[in-house]
Order: C-alpha cells, then sequence, then structure tokens
C-alpha cells in the first residue's frame, strides 16, 4: 500500500464518524416534538429558546436544551461574559460525557445547536420561548423584561428561572402577562432534572400547559404549581436546612467540614449543606439572602454579609470559580476517608 494510504483512510474514517453523528442529529431534529403556543388560529412551534444568561444554572439550561434539539441562542451583556459562559459549557459536555456517556460527536453536535449574541434585539427577535436566567436582582430583571417585550414577537412566552422572586411582581414588565411565568431548574439538570412551573393569577392556561409541555421535552420532570408560593417547592424544603447551617457556621457553633460532616453522616446524602451552597454559587446564595433580609428578615441580612465579605470580595464565588467553603475541583468532602 503506497505510503500515506492509511492515514488518508483513517481520517476518512473519523470523517464518517462526525458525518454520521450529523445525519443522526438532523433525524432526530425532524423528529422534534410539536410545541405550539398560544391557541387556535394564533398557533405556533417553538423551535426557538433564548436562554437569558449563561452563568452557573443558564449555562446547563441552554445546553440541555440544545441536546434535546432545539435552536438554542444564549444572550449575555458582553463578550467577557460569553467567554466565560463558553468555558462553562465545555465544562458540562464533560460532565454529558461522563455522566450521560456521550461521545466527543455527540457533544460536538449538540454544541452546533447553540449560538451567543450580546445584542438583546437580536437574541430574541425569533424566540418562540425566553427563559431568563439572570442576577436575582429585581431592578435588573424588570429592566430586562421592560426591553425585551420591544423586541420579541407578540407570540413568543416568557418564563424566568428566579428561585425567590414571584411571577407577579414581574409581569407587568413583560407587557404580556398572560405569557409569563416561572420555570426554575435545578442544578445539574442533566442528572436533577426537576422544572417547577409557576403561574399567577394572569398566566393563561395556554401558556401554563405549553411550558409544562416544553419541560417534559427537554428532559425534565415538570412540577406545576397552581398558586403563587416563594421559593416554590424545592427551596421551601432547601432554605431552612442552608439557613440553619450558616448560622451554626456565623455564630461559631461549628466549622463547615464538621455541619457537612453531620448532614452526609446522618442522611447518607453524597454531600452536605456548604458543598450544595457551593454547586449553587456564592453570588446567588448572597442575592436571595440580600433580597430576604431587605424584606426585613434580620438573619438573612447578616447571612448576605458575611458570605459578601469573607467570600464574594475575596473572589470565592464557589465550585465554577474554584474556591467557595471548599476548593475545587477536588473538595476534600469528596475524599473516601471524609467520614473516618
Amino acid at each position: 500500500m503506497p505510503n500515506g494510504v492509511p492515514e488518508m483512510i483513517h481520517a476518512n474514517r473519523d470523517e464518517v464518524t462526525y458525518l454520521k453523528a450529523s445525519v443522526e442529529l438532523n433525524f432526530a431534529k425532524s423528529q422534534q416534538p410539536t410545541i405550539r403556543l398560544g391557541g387556535n388560529k394564533q398557533m405556533k412551534e417553538v423551535k426557538n429558546v433564548t436562554v437569558a444568561g449563561c452563568g452557573t444554572i443558564g449555562s446547563q439550561i441552554a445546553y440541555q436544551t440544545a441536546f434535546k434539539n432545539f435552536n438554542v441562542t444564549i444572550y449575555d451583556i458582553d463578550d467577557t461574559a460569553i467567554k466565560a459562559g463558553k468555558q462553562r459549557l465545555t465544562n458540562i459536555a464533560k460532565r454529558y460525557r461522563d455522566d450521560l456517556d456521550l461521545s466527543d460527536y455527540q457533544t460536538r453536535m449538540i454544541y452546533d445547536n447553540i449560538h451567543f449574541q450580546t445584542s438583546l434585539e437580536k437574541a430574541v427577535k425569533y424566540a418562540d420561548l425566553v427563559i431568563e436566567a439572570i442576577p436575582e436582582v429585581k431592578e435588573i430583571k424588570s429592566d430586562f423584561y421592560k426591553k425585551i417585550a420591544e423586541f420579541a414577537s407578540e407570540q413568543a412566552i416568557f418564563t424566568s428561572n428566579s428561585s425567590t422572586m414571584l411571577p407577579s411582581e414581574l409581569a407587568e414588565d413583560t407587557g404580556r402577562p398572560e405569557k409569563f411565568m416561572m420555570m426554575h431548574f435545578s442544578n445539574e439538570i442533566w442528572k436533577n432534572n426537576s422544572a417547577e412551573i409557576m403561574k399567577h393569577a394572569h398566566t393563561s392556561p395556554q401558556t401554563f400547559l405549553t411550558v409544562e409541555q416544553f419541560a417534559e421535552h427537554i428532559g425534565m420532570l415538570p412540577l406545576p404549581l397552581y398558586k403563587e408560593h416563594p421559593g416554590y417547592i424545592l427551596n421551601s424544603l432547601l432554605n431552612p436546612l442552608f439557613g440553619a447551617a450558616q448560622r451554626l457556621l456565623i455564630d461559631g457553633i461549628a466549622d463547615v467540614e464538621t455541619i457537612d460532616k453531620t448532614w452526609m453522616a446522618a442522611t447518607g446524602a453524597e454531600q452536605g449543606p456548604f458543598g450544595s451552597l457551593d454547586a449553587i454559587g456564592l453570588e446567588t446564595v448572597y442575592h436571595v439572602s440580600k433580597l430576604i433580609g431587605d424584606s426585613g428578615d434580620e438573619s438573612s441580612k447578616q447571612i448576605a454579609e458575611y458570605i459578601k465579605k469573607n467570600y464574594l470580595e475575596k473572589g470565592k464565588l464557589g465550585a465554577a470559580s474554584g474556591e467557595g467553603f471548599y476548593t475545587y475541583p477536588d473538595p476534600v468532602f469528596k475524599d473516601t476517608d471524609f467520614l473516618l
């Protein structure tokens, strides 16, 4: 065989594998479930999804949605934020390969479904569904919705991943309260696949059903809330735990590792409350605590101040930044002898 032929055959095999993955993805797109917005004469398929905010959860929502063959546009405020978001997507792709046994070609095809924008107008212009995952600051969210209301189509549905705010607090800012509601995801959504969906008094039944159906189509377990409730279901259960853990730390009762060891040993959990807070991200923890503190809860106010002074101001933002309550990528709570 002439020199170079084996290498050529090897390269062609790689190309064939890539093309095969492309064909499989295109076939999957052709089989994409039909999700329709609105009702009767103004029905429209959901194909284009815009995720606003490429932080810890926003990047996961975008990747999972692209994984399920929707066209995804990620919006963030500038090129620096987009660059950070792309790095998060690279990290997420590795988790999908490890946890879901996907190939490099499959994760590459998922990435091909994702586009990036720093222009808000361009980001939402063709969106059928907008999922907002920006900071938990009411003024920022209100301003965001007022802006996209001018750019998005009249039929587009808006949803927020806010973990603390009620939909009625933002509904009027959207200019389409009947097409607005909450859709809250858990961290590591490819494994913890819950989507809490919460309406407000003026959310239309069609919007509620469409969002519920969309959540199911991207592999989530839809968890409908029929009334507004601060903290949804999950955070209503978790917040007392996180608050108690942080209080024990701030009051000098016990240190981070001891508190987490107590929870892990007693319940069999894989991580304790502080490991969970690191995964959520300490900026989010701060904003949530500050929001509750500003409403008059003194304990939450103290927690927010403690997180800001001891962690955020030192660049310790949680697992995503490499350090929070623990140091990553190998936190000590994952050591086999942590509970010995």
